[in-house]
């Protein structure tokens, strides 16, 4: 699926109040729910997953598949923004560090002033508030609910309430709010085209990311050569 496919389901899904939920996978969320069963069962209920990263491209081409492109929040957001302000759509984001989601949303408004500021809530409330989070939201009357509170918390938490939330498409967007406002950089173009995104983020918070890049990426391609191999054995 190529990104205008993915767009025109997203508002086909709203037009029609059809509820959709979608996420993404790279190889960090792969990672994650190779260890985790509890976030390969939350990406299971999803209505769609798409790919979010060069490296699950890379594993799919190892096992003869093709996928026509990454997708990536901080790329087609603004495309998004545009196709939902012609018609008033309502947006309503949850998570990030206090304050970034509604930044967010009011640089996404700036561009395309047809859309509404539902609401935003940051990420780092109690969980066991959660049933106050949903009917404050519900509240708002949504088009789209963005939720970034990382993996696997994201996937997890909307698995559990998305059944409580009333809102046509809820999508789990990760880190997007953090590069609409800055906080985080995505490095040079030459790299994100290229696939080189995660070494550029590597460099800039090294002790964060280590983990992540330097040890999953060779673990995620361990995984995908193990299952070339017994498919080939």
């Amino acid at each position: 699926m190529a990104w205008p496919a993915l767009r025109d389901e997203a508002l086909g899904a709203i037009e029609r109040r059809e509820r959709r939920t979608l996420g993404y996978v790279n190889v960090h969320v792969l990672n994650s729910a190779a260890a985790d069963p509890r976030l390969r069962e939350a990406l299971n209920q999803f209505d769609r997953v798409y790919c979010d990263g060069e490296g699950v491209r890379l594993g799919a081409r190892l096992l003869g598949a093709a996928l026509p492109e990454r997708m990536t929040g901080a790329d087609f957001i603004w495309d998004l923004a545009a196709n939902l302000a012609p018609r008033g759509r309502r947006l309503y984001w949850l998570g990030g560090a206090p304050g970034i989601a509604a930044e967010a949303l009011r640089c996404l408004q700036a561009r395309s002033p047809g859309i509404v500021v539902a609401g935003a809530q940051d990420g780092y409330f109690d969980r066991a508030t959660s049933g106050e989070v949903v009917a404050a939201l519900n509240e708002t009357r949504p088009d789209v609910v963005f939720v970034g509170m990382g993996t696997p918390i994201q996937e997890l938490w909307v698995a559990e309430h998305r059944a409580a939330i009333d809102a046509p498409v809820v999508w789990c967007i990760g880190a997007t709010a953090d590069f609409i406002v800055g906080a985080q950089r995505r490095g040079p173009e030459w790299m994100t085209r290229h696939g080189f995104e995660w070494l550029s983020r590597l460099t800039s918070d090294p002790r964060r990311l280590f983990g992540r890049y330097v040890i999953g990426n060779p673990l995620f391609l361990g995984r995908i050569l193990r299952q070339r191999w017994g498919r080939a054995a």
